[in-house]
C-alpha cells in the first residue's frame, strides 16, 4: 500500500506537470516549493531512520538526509526569488552552492554503503571500474555539452567550475551507484536499491538540465520537475522499504566461511560497455566533424589502459578460479571415491547413470557394471513397492515445498530395503535420497551389522538371557493379546473361561542348590528346568522365565480346568525329577499356582487390567501351595484375594496406628522367687481400639511379620521401652515411696533382631536417653529358621557387647531351643507358659520343666518362667529352683501409675509351700493387693479390676496366651 500510494504521487505530479498545472503561478509554486517539500520529506525520513535505527548503514542515511536537505535549500531559495521577490534566480545565488553540495554527501553516503574488497586485486578492480564508468561518461558528456559549456565561460574561473562541477560530480555518483548496484550488503539490499534507484533518477534529470537546449528554455513547474520530485520521494520511502533476509551463501567446504562471489553478466560487460561509451563520444566528435580536444583524447586513453588493465587482472582472476575450480573438483572427486558410502546417480528411469567406487566394496560388484542397469533391480522384490511408495511420497513433498517456499533448501528422505550382494546374499542398506536435476542421488551404506544388532537387542529385551525363554514382558504382552482376542470373539461359558490359564511355578529348594554347589550348577539347573518345562506344554502355549528360581506358563486353547491341573501336575513331576550335573545328583520341588481366565468380562473388559490381575491371582495360588508345604498344586480361590486385602488392610492399620501413637505400654513385673522381690518389667505393647480397649497386638505382628509394618513397630517399641525406664529411673531418690531403677525386657523375634537399623536404633536410643545399657534386656522370641542362626548371633553378640543383657524367652516350646543354647551368645532363659500351666497338676510337666532349668543352671544362665498365674505354679517352680517368674500370681501388665505403685512396693509376698494334694484342691487365698476381692473359682486366672486398672482380653489358656497371645481384634 505505501508503495502504491507513492507510485500515485508521482503519477499526478507528473500529470500535472504535463497540463502545465493550469497556471503560471501554480506551476512556479509546484517546481520550486514542491520539489522543496519533497526533498525536505526524504531529508527528514532519513535523518529519522538515522538516528533511530543503529547499525553500520546508520552514517550513509544521515549523509543522504543531509544531502536531501540541500536540494530542499536550494528548491526553497529558487522559490522564493520566484514567487516572493519575483525576480530570476541571481547567478551565484547560494541555491546554486546548495545544489553543488548534494552530490558530495550523496557520494560520500554510496561508499559508506559499498562493500570494501577483500583483497588488493578487489581494490585494483574497483577502481579501474570506476575510472571505465567514470571516464567514459565523461568522454560522452565533454563530447556532448561540457566541452562547448568550458569554451563559452571565459570570464569566470568559478563559473566554469560551478558549470563542470555539476555534471563531474554527477558522473562520479552515477559511476558509484552503477559500482554498488552490484556490491551492496546482503542485508540491506531491498534499502540500498531504493535509494540508489532515487539517486540515480535524480542524477539522470541533472544530466538532462545540464543540456544547454534544455537549460535555455527550462521554467519552474514542466515535466522535468516530475523526475526530481519522483527521486526525492523514492529516497524518502527507502530506508522504510520491506526487508528480505537472505540466507548466507556459504560454499559447502568453506567450513561456515561465505563463498567466493561469481561476476553476474552484467557486472561482467560493464568495463566493456564503459569502453563502448567512450568510442561513442570519440566517434561523436569525429563524425561531427570537430577538432579532437586534448581533454577527450586523454580521457579516452586512460580509459583504454585502464580497460587492459582491467582485462589482465581478468585473466589472471579466471586463471586463479581455473585452479581454484580444479583444487576442488578433486577434492570432492577424491571424497566421493575414497567415502565408505556408495554413492549413485539414477535418472526418472530408475537407469544408474554413476556409481562410486564404494560398491566393490559394500556390494561386492563392479560399479562399471551398474551403470546402465537399473536400481530397481538390486532392490530384494519384497521391498520394491515399498521403495518406490517412499520415492513417490518423497517427490511430492518436494513439489510441495518448494510451490509453498521457493528458494528453501530440498528436504531429503531415508529410505532402507534389502540389495542384492555380489555373494547372493542380502544387504540391509539405509540409502539418503535427494533429487539431483531430473534424476535422484541416492548415498547408501551396509546397515546390515546395525539391523542384526537391533533385531538381537529386540529378542535380548524380552528374552531370557539364561534359558532363552520369553520374559516378563514378552509373557505379559501375549497374555494381553490372548485376552484382547478373546474378548473380541466374546465367548461366555465354562469354555471359554478356561480358554486362558496362567500358571506359575517356583522351585522348591533351589538356593540350597545354589549355597551349596554354586551359582554355575544353580545356572545349569535352571536350564535344563527351562528344558523340561518346554517339553512338557503344548507347541502354542508359551514358557516364561520371571527371574530367579521364578517360572511361568500361559496356556490357550479349548482345555477344561481338568486338563490344566493335569498338564500342571505334569509340570510339576518333570520339574521334580533328579537333574544330574557334574556327575552329581541333585533334587528340586515345584510348587505351582494355577490362575484361569474369569468367562464373565465379556468383549468390553480392559486386556491389560485382566492380565495383571491373572497374574496377581496366579501368584497368589503359587504362594499359597508353597505355605502349605511345597511340591504341590494349588488352584486359586477369591478367598485367596480376601486374605490378602485382610492382610494388608491388617498391615496398613499397624503402620498407621505405629504413627499416629495408636499402641501403648504395659509392663508386667519380674519377681525374685526366692525374695518376691521386684527384678524388673517386661514392656509389653497393647493397641487402644476404637472402643477404648486395649488388645494385644497378635493378629497384627502375624499379619505383617515379614513386613516394613512390623519393624517399625519393633523399632517403636525398643525406643517406648527405653524411654519410659528413663521417666521411672528420674523419679529414684525423691523420697520414700520412689520406685527402684529395675531392668526393662523387651521381647523381639530373630527376624525383627535381625532386620536392618534394629542395633542402631537400639544404640542409639540408649545414647539419646542416658539408660544405662546393663537396664535393657533383649528377649528373643523365636530363634527362627536355621538360616537366620549365624546373623541372630553376631547380633545378640554385639548387643551384648554392648552391655544389653540377652535372654532365651519361650524356651521349651516349639522346635530348636537345644540347638539355640549352643549357638546363641545367652544370659538366660525363659520358660514359655506351655510348660508352666501343668506343673501343679502333671508330674510329666514337672519332669520337663526340671530338666529345663536345669539345663539353664548347668548352663550358668539366670531362669525365669512366664505365664505363671496361680500359687501352686509359683511353690512348684520354687520347689524346681526358678529363679524369677512373671504372671497374674503376682501382676498383670501394669500401666505406668500402678506400675510405679507396684515397684515402690519393694516387692510381691510368696506363697507358703504346699502339699501335693493341697496344691491341687486347696483354694486359692484371697488376693487384697489389688481390688481385696478372692479369686471367683479355684484354678482361674485373677482378675484385677481396680479403680486405675485398665480393661483387657487375654486367652485363659493355650500357646496362644501370654504378653503377646492372640486377640479378637474389633474394626477400627
Amino acid at each position: 500500500m505505501p508503495g502504491l500510494a507513492l507510485g500515485a504521487l508521482c503519477l499526478a505530479y507528473a500529470t500535472g506537470a504535463a497540463t502545465g498545472w493550469g497556471s503560471r503561478q501554480l506551476s512556479i509554486f509546484m517546481g520550486d516549493f514542491g520539489l522543496a517539500a519533497a526533498a525536505l520529506a526524504a531529508a527528514l525520513s532519513c535523518l529519522v531512520y538515522g538516528c533511530t535505527v543503529g547499525g553500520h548503514t546508520r552514517p550513509a542515511w544521515l549523509l543522504f538526509g543531509l544531502s536531501s536537505l540541500m536540494v530542499a535549500f536550494g528548491n526553497g531559495t529558487w522559490g522564493w526569488y520566484e514567487l516572493v521577490v519575483r525576480t530570476p534566480l541571481p547567478r551565484d545565488s547560494l541555491a546554486e552552492y546548495a545544489f553543488l553540495l548534494f552530490a558530495p554527501l550523496a557520494i560520500t553516503g554510496v561508499l559508506v554503503l559499498a562493500q570494501r574488497p577483500r583483497s588488493a586485486a578487489g581494490w585494483l578492480c574497483l577502481l579501474l571500474d570506476g575510472w571505465l564508468i567514470a571516464g567514459s561518461l565523461f568522454t560522452l558528456s565533454w563530447s556532448l555539452a561540457l566541452g562547448r559549456i568550458a569554451a563559452g565561460e571565459d570570464g569566470s574561473p568559478l563559473r566554469l567550475a560551478l558549470n563542470l562541477g555539476y555534471p563531474v560530480l554527477d558522473i562520479l555518483l552515477v559511476s558509484l551507484v552503477v559500482g554498488l548496484r552490484f556490491g551492496g550488503r546482503d542485508g540491506n539490499r531491498a534499502a540500498v536499491h531504493t535509494a540508489m534507484l532515487a539517486l540515480a533518477v535524480t542524477v539522470l534529470c541533472d544530466a538532462l538540465f545540464t543540456s544547454p537546449q534544455l537549460r535555455s528554455s527550462y521554467h519552474s513547474g514542466e515535466l522535468l520537475d516530475a523526475g526530481w520530485f519522483s527521486g526525492s520521494l523514492l529516497l524518502a520511502w527507502a530506508p522504510w522499504s520491506p526487508r528480505r533476509r537472505r540466507p548466507l551463501r556459504e560454499h559447502p567446504s568453506a567450513g561456515g566461511l561465505p563463498r567466493r562471489r561469481v561476476a553476474t553478466t552484467f557486472s561482467a560487460l560493464t568495463p566493456y560497455a564503459a569502453a563502448a561509451v567512450c568510442t561513442a563520444g570519440i566517434l561523436y566528435n569525429a563524425l561531427g566533424g570537430r577538432a579532437l580536444d586534448r581533454v577527450v583524447a586523454a580521457a579516452a586513453c586512460t580509459v583504454g589502459l585502464a580497460l587492459i588493465l582491467r582485462q589482465g587482472v581478468m585473466l589472471l582472476d579466471n586463471l586463479s578460479l581455473a585452479q581454484e575450480l580444479a583444487h576442488k573438483e578433486a577434492h570432492f572427486r577424491s571424497l566421493v571415491q575414497g567415502s565408505s558410502d556408495v554413492i549413485m546417480i539414477a535418472g526418472a528411469n530408475g537407469v544408474l547413470s554413476y556409481v562410486s567406487p564404494a560398491a566393490l566394496g559394500v556390494y561386492g560388484r563392479d560399479p562399471e557394471e551398474l551403470v546402465g542397469g537399473n536400481l530397481l533391480d538390486l532392490v530384494h522384490p519384497e521391498d520394491v513397492d515399498r521403495v518406490l511408495s517412499e520415492v513417490r511420497r518423497y517427490l511430492a513433498r518436494v513439489r510441495l515445498t518448494a510451490h509453498r517456499v521457493p528458494g528453501t533448501a530440498e528436504p531429503s528422505a531415508r529410505v532402507e530395503c534389502r540389495i542384492s550382494s555380489g555373494g547372493g546374499e542380502w544387504l540391509h542398506v539405509e540409502s539418503t535420497v535427494s533429487r539431483h536435476r531430473d534424476g535422484l542421488l541416492l548415498n547408501s551404506r551396509d546397515v546390515t551389522e546395525r539391523v542384526m544388532l537391533q533385531a538381537q537387542l529386540q529378542h535380548n529385551a524380552f528374552h531370557d538371557p539364561l534359558t532363552d525363554l520369553p520374559n516378563r514382558a514378552l509373557f505379559t504382552q501375549r497374555l494381553r493379546g490372548a485376552l484382547g482376542a478373546r474378548g473380541q470373539q466374546g465367548g461366555t461359558g465354562p469354555a471359554a473361561g478356561a480358554g486362558i490359564a496362567v500358571l506359575f511355578l517356583d522351585l522348591d529348594g533351589f538356593k540350597a542348590v545354589n549355597d551349596s554347589a554354586g551359582h554355575q550348577v544353580g545356572d545349569e539347573l535352571l536350564v535344563q528346568a527351562a528344558r523340561r518345562l518346554q517339553g512338557a506344554v503344548r507347541s502354542g502355549d508359551t514358557v516364561a522365565r520371571f527371574g530367579g528360581d521364578e517360572f511361568a506358563a500361559l496356556v490357550c486353547g479349548p482345555l477344561g480346568r481338568l486338563q490344566v491341573q493335569e498338564l500342571a501336575e505334569r509340570l510339576r513331576v518333570a520339574l521334580s525329577a533328579p537333574y544330574w550335573i557334574g556327575g552329581a545328583e541333585l533334587s528340586v520341588a515345584a510348587s505351582i499356582g494355577i490362575a484361569f481366565g474369569t468367562p464373565e468380562r465379556g468383549p468390553a473388559a480392559d486386556p491389560r487390567t485382566a492380565a495383571d490381575e491373572l497374574m496377581r491371582n496366579a501368584d497368589l495360588a503359587m504362594y499359597r501351595a508353597k505355605s502349605e508345604g511345597k511340591g504341590r498344586v494349588v488352584l486359586y480361590t477369591p478367598a485367596m484375594r480376601a486374605d490378602l486385602e485382610r492382610r494388608t488392610e491388617l498391615e496398613e492399620r499397624l503402620r498407621l496406628a505405629v504413627r499416629e501413637g495408636g499402641f501403648t505400654l504395659l509392663h508386667q513385673p519380674v519377681v525374685d522367687l526366692a525374695t518376691g522381690a521386684v527384678t524388673g518389667v517386661q514392656a509389653q505393647p497393647r493397641w487402644c481400639s476404637a472402643g477404648g480397649l486395649l488388645l494385644t497386638p497378635a493378629e497384627f505382628l502375624r499379619s505383617a511379620e515379614h513386613g516394613d509394618a512390623a519393624t517399625r513397630f519393633s523399632r517403636w517399641l525398643v525406643r517406648e521401652a527405653v524411654l519410659a525406664a528413663v521417666d521411672r529411673r528420674g523419679l529414684t531418690g525423691r523420697g520414700r515411696g520412689a520406685p527402684e531403677p529395675v531392668p526393662v525386657a523387651v521381647r523381639l523375634s530373630a527376624e525383627r533382631l535381625c532386620s536392618p537399623g534394629l542395633y542402631e536404633t537400639v544404640a542409639a536410643a540408649l545414647r539419646d536417653s542416658g539408660l544405662p545399657a546393663g537396664e535393657l534386656v533383649i528377649e528373643v522370641a523365636r530363634t527362627g529358621p536355621d538360616s537366620l542362626a549365624d546373623e541372630l548371633g553376631r547380633r545378640l553378640a554385639a548387643l551384648r557387647r554392648l552391655g544389653v543383657g540377652v535372654w532365651l524367652a519361650g524356651y521349651g516350646a516349639g522346635g530348636g531351643s537345644l540347638g539355640a543354647l549352643a549357638r546363641l551368645p545367652l544370659d538366660g532363659l525363659k520358660l514359655d507358659r506351655t510348660l508352666v500351666q501343668d506343673l501343679g497338676e502333671s508330674s510329666l510337666a514337672r519332669t520337663l520343666a526340671g530338666h529345663a532349668l536345669r539345663l539353664g543352671h548347668d548352663l550358668g544362665m539366670a531362669t525365669a518362667a512366664e505365664g505363671v498365674d496361680l500359687p501352686r505354679q509359683v511353690a512348684a517352680l520354687q520347689q524346681l529352683d526358678c529363679g524369677q517368674a512373671q504372671g497374674s500370681a503376682f501382676a498383670p501388665p501394669l500401666d505406668e501409675p500402678r506400675l510405679r505403685r507396684a515397684l515402690a512396693r519393694r516387692g510381691y509376698p510368696l506363697p507358703k509351700p504346699l502339699g501335693s494334694f493341697a496344691a491341687r484342691h486347696a483354694h486359692p487365698a484371697p488376693d487384697t493387693r489389688t481390688s481385696g476381692r478372692p479369686d471367683a473359682a479355684p484354678g482361674r486366672v485373677v482378675r484385677h479390676h481396680g479403680g486405675s486398672d485398665l480393661p483387657e482380653r487375654r486367652a485363659a489358656t493355650g500357646p496362644g496366651g501370654g504378653p503377646h497371645g492372640e486377640t479378637v481384634i474389633p474394626p477400627a
